[in-house]
């Protein structure tokens, strides 16, 4: 039977209609109708209108029921439809915001939601057909609006019972699935889930709506996805950022996503932004008419509020706008008048297709040029005995203080594991997730749902809002079960994790293993139509070492597998339980911790991405014993038959205690520079503060506090700079680190204060800020959480007498700028850790000038570069943006550009040596592929020279004008002598730049006197 399907008036086909569509997205600004409740509040109608003659009888009141009024006020709802297509709206939404059983049930009307709903699709219809009589310029579509319920499935009603939901996945995905065939049925041309505070509720109607397209009785139309930022702390009202609602539902490849209700254009406008900047799809807004008032009532005007968003058409942000709550076809008609002759949004290109995309509440990004991604394994039952004990005790609070750690210990992802025979495996996964949902610090990371019983992967993925990873499928069931739950996941949203199995068994040869993992990505690429970047294969980290001496080729069979599949299979992703490597060696701690790092060091290279780890239980490879060392190597490797029994020599000779006994006694020996950069390297927090005040107190050495932190702290941390960037430490081992340098700092602070005070005795100041060099505001961008640089920076600058405005992390650009100009900034400071604060720093850039401002901007960070920094982020901002390698270099940087008689010097050297990257980086570049000329100009800047703002001023005067009653002795101050200088190529060093201080350079100082004497 051939898919249901109504043919939009206009048009011979669906496809038609849905190609018309997305054509035309891409040639204009399209636009939505306005707020369907303000024009029925305007109608002040009372219980006896809304009941009708049909539910007079009703047992419950049905005032307020908005849905119900297009079966009791038919015609009222055509004409406020009506109104807003002769506004000039190409698409209207159904008046089904409520249409749900689950919001009909506080009215008793569940049995005729069905009937609202196609019923509302009808009349919607018909205006949409009876306008384009009228006017024929163009056709009009049905959107069927999906509201959020009055429920929500990630935040529980309780505060007593955070683990309680007042509704499941699966009610959510009965209740959607029966509105979406009544406006399916009733001839919906797209299908609108709008107004997502929760989107795990979001998540629940993509889920219904896939499901009955891909059953084939409907034919598929276009699906647009509206979430809801609460507040101006750009987050959904369960938690998620813009991004990291993008991430969940970006697997339904919606035509257009973006953001409505809840803020008025002038509040969303950056949240939009971020939102253009995140999606490959159509960008859709509709924002209130402002924000309400005391009264709850909206007063931006028609006029107002075309102004206000048209900002976002101007500045390429939207392909669909409309309006929320408080507008009227007078705001529609205002905005389409306003905002119609712009060109839409060119979609970005699509991170997913280059990129694994995960998210918590909040993204999380990885590609091979990311660091090695740690997956948190303490909460798993089968792996973690505290961990079981706990759930199955029901201490659910305890075993949450084990997630909680995981990520503070650097777990990027936390795996849930509830695989054990006295556990119902399903009630324990659903009540741990909602309880995890509840718990910020833990929530912000992607989740992996872990189980070998697929009942047990699904409870866990009704649970999750973020996008997480499965682990794990495969082909031990044959590939009808294989493609049935990789079908399932994808429809979930998720990435997968499969494992070398198949109906032989687990591939324990890299030729099977290969050969197992080829298979299944074919499947899930060419049948299910998989994204290459989810799909994690774990071929299997197997236990060396045995004893069985067809165990001991184990690590190479993997590392070599590893190297196939990154070469072989494009955007795959490579995983693995790294504990199983050296199982035969539990309680052996320190062999076992040098195994794993031995192995990660290779595996990594060989293109390992991630793995499943405890973050705490890693050491530093360089760091091994060089014995131990090499028996690892060895055993790793299969190059010695006998490491087995040298391993457990080793662990027998080297236990615990003594190995911590040695290694102290060793190292508390060195001299205190030594101590503290061990400390930093190793992680150890036990002896800091007394050997900062022993560096401190040797006023020789170290005559102000400040130089502890520059001399033996900041040297300890390049060597862990260093190791990180050789991929010999891994990230947690470098926030363990970053914990040190933080308790060190934070003991030298109060001395460094009462330094500064005692400086500043007897000194008298206009006003506080008179007292300090300068003020700084300095934070880690939006999306990053990491600040030990960033702290270091602020208490260098501060023992140098500047004054630090310390935003902290997670940073939007808003607040940003909104600080720089209260705080009087002199300089701006960005700090980021991770890859995504790159792009992060650009849009701040962006937005710096685009606010028309002048302070100059400091670059900082692991990730961050000069080469990056002077392509990527000093184009983007006309002030100077200058990339400072680490924290003691800061002050020299702020006290040039805030000199007077440096700063223009300064700048012009900063200016000269970017330019030169530039140069490099981009003839680095000449054997790119280039586009053809024609591909060129349709790239190339269009400027609309109709509008006012963009017309060039008019001159004065037009034409020659001659002076010829000057005396050109007049004119000799006023020369410009740089450029004479140039043309002889005689150029200083800073700060000996320019004329007249290039006269006292070294190398072409005194050649630059005598050719100016001469030309006088």
């Amino acid at each position: 039977m051939a898919p249901l399907s109504f043919v939009p008036a206009g048009f011979d086909s669906r496809r038609a209609a849905t190609e018309y569509i997305e054509a035309e997205l891409t040639k204009r600004i399209m636009f939505l109708d306005g707020a369907m409740g303000t024009q029925i509040q305007d109608l002040r109608l009372n219980e006896a209108d809304f009941r009708g003659e049909r539910f007079k009888d009703h047992p419950k009141d049905l005032k307020g029921n908005n849905d119900l009024l297009v079966l009791t006020q038919p015609k009222s709802i055509y004409t406020i439809h009506r109104n807003y297509l002769l506004a000039g709206a190409d698409f209207i939404e159904t008046n089904t915001f409520s249409g749900t059983t689950i919001a009909q049930a506080d009215y008793a009307a569940e049995d005729i939601v069905y009937e609202l709903n196609k019923v509302a699709a009808e009349i919607a219809r018909d205006a949409c057909r009876d306008v384009l009589k009228e006017t024929p310029d163009r056709p009009r579509f049905v959107c069927g609006a999906i509201g959020p319920t009055n429920r929500t499935c990630s935040i529980s009603p309780s505060v007593e019972n955070p683990s309680f939901r007042n509704v499941t996945f699966d009610e959510l995905v009965t209740a959607y699935t029966e509105q979406v065939r009544g406006l399916l049925d009733g001839g919906s041309d797209v299908l609108l889930v709008e107004t997502i505070f929760d989107t795990l509720n979001a998540k629940a109607a993509l889920f219904a709506i896939d499901t009955l397209f891909d059953d084939g009785v409907y034919e598929r139309v276009p699906v647009f996805v509206s979430g809801t930022i609460v507040d101006q702390s750009g987050r959904t009202l369960s938690g998620q950022t813009g991004e990291a609602f993008i991430t969940s539902v970006a697997h339904v490849e919606p035509l257009a996503i973006g953001l409505n209700c809840a803020l008025g254009a002038q509040q969303m406008r950056p949240f939009v932004q971020s939102i253009a900047n995140f999606t490959s799809s159509k960008v859709i807004c509709y924002p209130n008419a402002g924000l309400p008032n005391t009264f709850g009532e909206y007063d931006e005007s028609p006029e107002t509020m075309a102004e206000n968003v048209s900002v976002f058409a101007r500045e390429g942000l939207v392909n669909i706008m409309g309006g929320c709550c408080g507008t009227t076809p007078a705001h529609i008609k205002a905005i389409y008048e306003t905002c119609k002759d712009f060109k839409p949004r060119v979609p970005s290109p699509d991170v997913r297709k280059s990129k694994l995309v995960l998210s918590g509440l909040e993204p999380l990004i990885y590609d091979e040029s990311s660091n090695f991604l740690n997956i948190g394994e303490r909460c798993n039952v089968a792996g973690s005995r505290k961990f079981a004990r706990h759930v199955i005790n029901d201490e659910y609070e305890e075993a949450l203080a084990i997630a909680r750690a995981q990520v503070e210990n650097g777990g990027q992802v936390i795996d849930i594991n509830m695989d054990e025979g006295m556990l119902d495996g399903v009630a324990a996964m659903t009540k741990f997730l909602n309880l995890i949902s509840t718990e910020p610090d833990v929530a912000k990371v992607p989740i992996m749902v872990d189980s070998s019983n697929f009942a047990v992967v699904e409870a866990g993925l009704k649970c999750v809002q973020g996008k997480c990873i499965v682990n794990s499928i495969s082909l031990k069931e044959g590939e009808a079960d294989f493609l049935k739950k990789a079908t399932l996941i994808k429809r979930y949203g998720a990435a997968v994790v499969v494992m070398a199995f198949d109906e032989e068994g687990q591939a324990v040869e890299r030729e099977h293993k290969f050969r197992v993992c080829e298979r299944s990505y074919r499947l899930l690429v060419d049948k299910v139509g998989f994204n290459p970047n989810d799909i994690i294969f774990d071929p299997n980290i197997l236990t060396i070492c045995t004893g069985m001496e067809e165990h001991n080729n184990y690590g190479v069979e993997f590392i070599e597998a590893t190297h196939d599949i990154k070469t072989k299979l494009p955007g795959a992703k490579v995983s693995g339980g790294v504990s199983n490597l050296s199982f035969s060696f539990r309680g052996k701690e320190n062999v076992r911790q040098a195994m794993h790092s031995v192995f990660l060091f290779h595996a990594i290279k060989a293109g390992m991405d991630m793995g499943i780890v405890n973050p705490g239980f890693l050491t530093i490879y360089d760091e091994i014993p060089k014995d131990l060392l090499e028996i690892c190597e060895n055993a790793l490797w299969n190059r010695d038959p006998d490491s087995t029994e040298k391993l457990l020599e080793y662990a027998q000779t080297h236990g615990k205690d003594a190995v911590q006994k040695g290694e102290e006694e060793l190292w508390r020996a060195a001299p205190v520079n030594e101590r503290l950069k061990h400390a930093l390297v190793k992680g150890i927090t036990k002896y800091v503060i007394e050997d900062t005040e022993e560096a401190r107190l040797d006023k020789e050495r170290y005559p102000r506090p400040l130089n502890v932190i520059e001399g033996p702290l900041m040297d300890g941390m390049s060597v862990v700079g260093d190791l990180f960037g050789a991929g010999k430490m891994f990230l947690p081992q470098v926030i363990k680190s970053a914990r040190v340098m933080k308790k060190a700092v934070a003991h030298l602070i109060p001395f460094m204060e009462e330094e500064r005070l005692a400086r500043l005795q007897g000194v008298e100041v206009a006003d506080d800020s008179d007292i300090y060099n300068g003020t700084m505001v300095i934070a880690t961008v939006k999306g990053d959480v990491h600040d030990i640089g960033k702290n270091i920076v602020g208490v260098v600058l501060g023992c140098n007498n500047y004054r630090v405005v310390d935003l902290g992390v997670m940073t939007p650009c808003e607040k940003i700028i909104e600080a720089a100009i209260k705080e009087k900034a002199d300089v701006i400071g960005l700090s980021g850790l991770i890859t995504p604060s790159l792009d992060e720093m650009i849009h701040v850039a962006k937005e710096l000038e685009r606010a028309g401002m002048n302070i100059p901007l400091l670059i900082g960070g692991a990730t961050t570069s000069k080469t990056h920094t002077a392509v990527k982020i000093a184009p983007r901002y006309k002030s100077p943006v200058i990339h400072v390698l680490d924290a003691s270099r800061t002050v020299v940087v702020v006290s040039n550009l805030l000199d007077q008689d440096l700063r223009k010097d300064f700048i012009a050297e900063v200016d000269e040596e970017y330019e030169e990257v530039r140069e490099d980086h981009y003839d680095s570049l000449k054997d790119r592929k280039y586009l053809s000329l024609e591909e060129s100009r349709k790239k190339g800047l269009q400027i609309e020279w109709t509008r006012p703002e963009n017309l060039p001023p008019t001159p004065n005067a037009v034409g020659h004008k001659v002076y010829d009653d000057v005396d050109l002795n007049q004119l000799l101050p006023y020369i410009d002598w740089n450029p004479f200088f140039q043309v002889w190529q005689l150029r200083g060093k800073y700060p000996n730049r320019g004329y007249p201080k290039l006269f006292n350079d070294a190398t072409v100082g005194q050649e630059a006197r005598r050719l100016f004497d001469e030309a006088q």
